[in-house]
């Protein structure tokens, strides 16, 4: 977890000291007021006593994650903890609960909501029940770009107006922040290999928000879990197969243990990103300073959570398949293929039933016509100079 600066007395200033000096040669001690107040002298007292400066109490916000306690999302979460805590010096702490402390899962963003907790680390996908715009802000149709160029969407490209303006219509007393640009994420673990989309038909598999249409689309029966209930539903055979985000969290979780068949790449959660959130009213009641450093420390967890993720993506990667004797392959083509064709229904559909999912989605696409455009035609071929390095990919 991490660790506080212990709450105690400040140093005084050279001007204070001065003050004190003159008040103690004086009638009697000096109490000090500290809540925000001009010090003053108290009056004298019958005995003398040392003049003590006491500081302002901490505001303490409750954090609960969504993330099982081994889960690396835990230390990501920390890293944002850790960075508004130290910037605050001692006049605004986050205090970071793991998931099931207070509520479950899928719960936070209610207990938010509601005050039951004044902050949740989460993914917009785990409210997509209350609108499947949600998804959208973390997961959804694919649109040409990648994840950090769908995150500057987000602040640069109008997204975050349109998120503010869903969780007013939603009726959310929630203040949103987002971080950590996620890198795609496999198609998942199967306990038999699939080579084409129809091997999904039929197939039992978790996932979570819009991604659950895509699999459904596909003819997949789809059940929705949080991370640390999927292997114990792959150990039972309530589910086939499954994919949760990353290599590190379904290393962690023992997905190894269950299945040995780990495919990667693919759109239906080609960029997905952390919700931090605090309850409005509580947020709002915070000076402006303090408002700042909960906006501006997502900004930069958001690039310590990257690096740490490489780091830690990357080894648990080449030891799945070293250790753990994963079979690792490419998700094949077709399943692609397959995957924007269900897309395109999807949104079809659903834009047409909800006007203000295809205001977002018309947004996103307008922003990555331009971003990515560029992107790809600036883009070096990273692969070919992965493989003139280090030879041809693979194991």
């Amino acid at each position: 977890m991490t660790q506080l600066k212990a709450e105690g007395a400040v140093e005084a200033q050279p001007a204070r000291r001065k003050f004190l000096g003159a008040a103690l040669t004086g009638a009697g001690a000096v109490a000090l007021a500290a809540c925000g107040k001009k010090e003053e002298a108290a009056p004298a007292a019958a005995t003398q006593a040392p003049a003590v400066a006491v500081t302002p109490s901490a505001i303490v916000m409750k954090m609960q994650g969504a993330w099982g306690a081994k889960d690396i999302f835990n230390e990501m979460a920390e890293e944002y903890v850790k960075r508004v805590n130290e910037m605050a010096g001692g006049r605004l702490r986050i205090d970071y609960l793991v998931s099931g402390a207070v509520v479950k899962p899928f719960e936070v963003m209610d207990a938010v909501n509601r005050g039951v907790l004044d902050a949740g680390h989460h993914v917009p996908v785990y409210w997509y029940g209350k609108s499947k715009v949600a998804s959208l802000f973390g997961s959804g149709p694919i649109n040409g770009c990648d994840a950090p160029q769908t995150l500057a969407w987000i602040y640069r490209g109008g997204g975050y107006e349109l998120y503010q303006e869903l969780l007013q219509q939603l009726q959310l007393n929630v203040v949103g922040y987002f971080a950590m640009p996620m890198p795609t994420q496999p198609l998942g673990w199967f306990k038999t290999p699939i080579t084409g989309a129809e091997g999904l038909r039929g197939l039992k598999y978790r996932t979570v928000g819009l991604a659950a249409d895509l699999m459904q689309e596909l003819g997949a029966s789809v059940t929705q879990l949080p991370g640390g209930e999927i292997v114990p539903a792959m150990d039972r055979g309530v589910i086939d197969a499954f994919e949760f985000n990353n290599p590190t969290s379904d290393r962690r979780f023992g997905a190894q243990d269950v299945a040995k068949n780990y495919m990667m790449g693919s759109f239906h959660q080609a960029m997905e990103f952390f919700e931090i959130i605090f309850n409005k009213a509580k947020h709002d009641a915070l000076p402006d300073d303090l408002k700042a450093i909960l906006r501006y420390a997502a900004e930069a967890a958001s690039q310590s959570n990257w690096w740490t993720a490489m780091d830690n993506y990357s080894r648990d990667f080449e030891l799945l398949a070293t250790e753990d004797k994963v079979s690792i392959t490419r998700t094949p083509r077709s399943i692609f293929e397959a995957q924007m064709k269900a897309w395109d229904v999807i949104n079809e559909r659903l834009s047409s039933e909800d006007p203000f999912f295809k205001r977002v989605v018309e947004s996103q696409k307008a922003w990555s016509k331009r971003v990515a455009k560029y992107m790809f035609f600036n883009e070096a071929d990273y692969k070919v100079g992965y493989e003139h390095i280090h030879g041809k990919l693979g194991f």
